[in-house]
């Protein structure tokens, strides 16, 4: 399960389909309508939110937006119609992991990188997400690579 920080804007159609239905599951966790997933560390930052099923749903109404934008048909009535304006902390060390990665991945499923995303040095978080100093979230699978910060 991969629920970005990233703003959706950035995956391709294979990426922004795969948030929709991890997010939608992540949803269905934090409902307690499922047995699976249920201990995913991604979820602890939707978990310590005054509502956590609330700021999923909030989370899922942006990717929706950008489903919308790009003229997809995803099922709005899926989304638990509860939001929130409350913002989640995350660290902007954990922004740029998942930026790396993002590009590594596309560039790996289409052969070459977009020349617009190597030019951005920092991308636009998901807006539920309000960025702070601080380095790669701990529930991450670091590269042994060196290449990425821990800390800022």
């Amino acid at each position: 399960m991969r629920i970005w920080t990233l703003h959706p804007r950035y995956l391709d159609p294979q990426g922004l389909l795969a948030l929709w239905r991890e997010a939608l599951l992540a949803q269905k966790v934090l409902l307690g309508e499922t047995k699976g997933y249920r201990k995913h560390p991604q979820l602890e930052r939707f978990r310590k939110q005054d509502d956590p099923v609330a700021s999923i749903a909030s989370y899922l109404i942006v990717v929706h937006q950008e489903a919308v934008r790009r003229g997809y048909r995803f099922d709005i009535s899926k989304i638990v119609h509860r939001k929130t304006n409350q913002k989640i902390a995350e660290t902007r060390g954990q922004l740029l992991f998942e930026w790396e990665r993002l590009k590594l991945k596309l560039c790996k499923r289409h052969g070459m990188q977009d020349p617009s995303l190597g030019r951005t040095k920092l991308p636009d978080a998901h807006p539920i997400f309000k960025i702070l100093p601080g380095g790669i979230r701990s529930w991450e699978k670091q590269p042994h690579t060196g290449m990425l910060p821990t800390s800022e």
